[in-house]
């Protein structure tokens, strides 16, 4: 068996992880701890050989390397952003708040700064699957539980914001974030709890950002997602 393919497939079930980074050496210890958790685990050395895994495999999360030869971490996520919504768990050996941001802009849903503990990296992966796992089965009063804002609707039983009929692309952590604000129909969310994995405050404002450019027309002087001064933010809903 190849560098390149699972280092040891568990159950049929068991969720599917991409592995990119230029190094072999990383790579080959993260797959066999990563494996030893019981995840499926396929690696690729840099972009290209990414873009190969996943025009023949639907993976359930990205552990992407930022600093790469050719098109780097970065650039890729920023263009699998706009055809897909797998999530992403960035790696970088810089820990500076800019580089965490850069990342969270270009639609990583974590950043994990190198080095790091093989557990913390389990950890922060259960963690972005949990969120992205589907909600489990709705019963009648949960089929009701549509959050509505002007032409959107966001169906809190399945995590979905549409605008028409048309799905509007969340990220998970966007998701988890929508879900929190709908539920609170109007009254401040903090950004603690927003923040869910401990994400700095300079991270809640882009997300924010981020959501606002999907749902507003001005971002700059929204109408939906407001920003509660001293509080967080809140979603006005239609009364």
């Amino acid at each position: 068996m190849t560098d390149a393919e699972a280092a040891c497939a568990p159950a049929d079930n068991a969720a599917h992880l991409l592995l990119v980074d230029d190094d072999r050496r990383i790579r080959a210890l993260m797959s066999r701890y990563l494996a030893a958790q019981g995840y499926r685990v396929t690696t690729a050395e840099d972009a290209a050989d990414a873009e190969r895994r996943l025009g023949a495999i639907s993976f359930d999360l990205i552990v992407l390397d930022v600093m790469m030869p050719g098109e780097n971490g970065y650039d890729f996520a920023t263009r699998l952003r706009l055809r897909s919504r797998v999530p992403i768990l960035m790696l970088t050996a810089r820990s500076e708040t800019s580089d965490r941001v850069r990342g969270l802009e270009a639609g990583a849903d974590d950043y994990l700064s190198k080095p790091f503990e093989p557990k913390e990296l389990s950890l922060r992966i259960a963690s972005i699957l949990r969120r992205a796992a589907p909600p489990p089965t709705r019963g009648e009063e949960e089929g009701a539980a549509l959050a509505r804002f002007g032409d959107f609707a966001f169906d809190c039983a399945r995590g979905e914001l549409r605008r028409g009929d048309e799905a509007v692309r969340l990220t998970d952590r966007e998701r988890a974030m929508m879900l929190l604000l709908a539920r609170g129909a109007g009254a401040p969310v903090t950004r603690e709890a927003l923040a869910g994995d401990g994400a700095n405050e300079r991270t809640i404002d882009v997300q924010i950002a981020r959501l606002r450019r999907k749902i507003e027309r001005d971002p700059a002087n929204p109408l939906f997602l407001q920003t509660a001064r001293g509080a967080g933010y809140r979603l006005m809903l239609d009364p």
